[in-house]
């Protein structure tokens, strides 16, 4: 070994305390929500601004193809460039994207700034490789889940967040607010972040032909990719249908009352130190079954919920916590095994299972849409049901062997 690799080693501690799981947890939810502010803004946004009717949906859509962009190539260079650096600039460069999203006049600019917002929030997916990193293997499931917890609660809160200062001021606010976030953020991690340098002295170019051959040839990665994919396309169908389903006549739910309604699911963040502690202790198997039964229970159960009585509306918060609670169960375990294949390949595998599941959680979202516009919320429900079945079926042809 050579003394600048020695140096590399020793540049971030071999552990990592409560208190900076907790920073990495913070900052992964702070970053992570910038990426759904958008959602329940793009009918204010698309008046505001002059959006076309056919071109409203691209204020999420152009959004999530940058993340996309960026899970792929960027994400990958956290095994390649300085992390605490190339964090703080991901962060810098969000809060540029928020400001320019909070002061456009024309839809292309919104548009162009959506797609920036989308591309520097991958911030989050080299943080989460980078507290792998730290955290000691005996424990790292539970630090990664910790981590993943405060991600979840981000993206499930920043939706009623928006909504809530949408209605009390306007949503440029919204963006005005949280660029001040990320600017206060980055000041944190500037003076909190370890230097962790990787061992990779790959090119840019090789090292994303490397994630090619990570594709194809790992077969952990290939299975834990599809799971969730299975999984989050549950999870983005259920939460495109059921605003739609209680802002329907037979709910009559406000805004507001959707905002409330999409607490409940961030329950489900507490179940990612849960399996994060039972992945230390080699019960990713168990961990992983319980997930995928819960998906498909919570369709089965969101099923009845139908004529929008009180019965109703509580089927759906419990389906909405049951998913919730598998699909983080399920994302953490995944995490946790890919993250055993290659301490120097961490970046770019996360990047591959995140890209990977993220395009079955647009695949929800589209046949979503599609099947409530159809058949309503009982078609949609049936359709969401098979995507943790598939998930199911396919992790039953797991050999039980290392």
């Amino acid at each position: 070994m050579s003394v600048s690799t020695a140096t590399n080693e020793t540049a971030v501690p071999r552990t990592i305390s409560p208190l900076m799981t907790f920073l990495f947890a913070a900052a992964c939810g702070l970053v992570a929500a910038n990426l759904y502010y958008s959602q329940p803004l793009a009918g204010l946004i698309s008046a505001d601004l002059g959006f076309t009717p056919a071109a409203t949906g691209l204020i999420v859509t152009l959004t999530q193809i940058g993340y996309g962009l960026g899970l792929l190539l960027i994400a990958p260079l956290g095994d390649l460039l300085e992390n605490r650096r190339l964090v703080l600039v991901l962060t810098l460069a969000s809060a540029a994207a928020l400001i320019g999203a909070a002061f456009s006049s024309t839809p292309s600019l919104f548009l162009f700034a959506s797609l920036c917002i989308g591309l520097s929030s991958v911030a989050v997916q080299v943080l989460v490789p980078f507290a792998a990193h730290m955290a000691p293997d005996a424990i790292r499931g539970r630090v990664v889940g910790n981590v993943m917890s405060g991600l979840l609660c981000g993206i499930m809160l920043s939706r009623p967040l928006a909504s809530f200062i949408a209605e009390a001021s306007s949503w440029h606010m919204v963006y005005y607010v949280t660029a001040a976030i990320m600017v206060g953020l980055v000041a944190i991690l500037h003076t909190s972040l370890p230097v962790r340098v990787p061992h990779t002295r790959l090119g840019y170019g090789k090292l994303l032909a490397s994630m090619l051959h990570l594709a194809t040839t790992s077969r952990v990665l290939q299975r834990r990719a599809l799971y969730q994919a299975g999984m989050f396309g549950a999870f983005s169908l259920f939460w495109t249908t059921t605003p739609l389903l209680l802002a329907s006549p037979t709910f009559c739910f406000s805004q507001n009352g959707i905002a409330l309604f999409a607490l409940a699911g961030a329950a489900g963040a507490i179940a990612s130190p849960i399996a994060g502690r039972l992945a230390d202790r080699g019960l990713t198997r168990a961990a992983s079954t319980l997930a995928m039964l819960l998906g498909m229970s919570a369709f089965l159960i969101g099923h009845f919920a139908t004529d929008g009585s009180t019965l109703a509306i509580a089927l759906l918060t419990a389906a909405a916590i049951l998913l919730d609670f598998g699909v983080t169960t399920n994302l953490v375990c995944g995490q946790r095994a890919i993250f055993a294949i290659s301490a120097d390949h961490r970046s770019r595998l996360n990047g591959l299972y995140m890209a990977t599941f993220f395009a079955g959680g647009a695949l929800g979202s589209a046949i979503g849409g599609w099947a409530y516009a159809t058949g309503g919320w009982t078609m949609a429900a049936w359709i969401g049901f098979c995507f943790p079945t598939f998930a199911f079926l396919l992790f039953l042809t797991e050999g039980r062997g290392k």
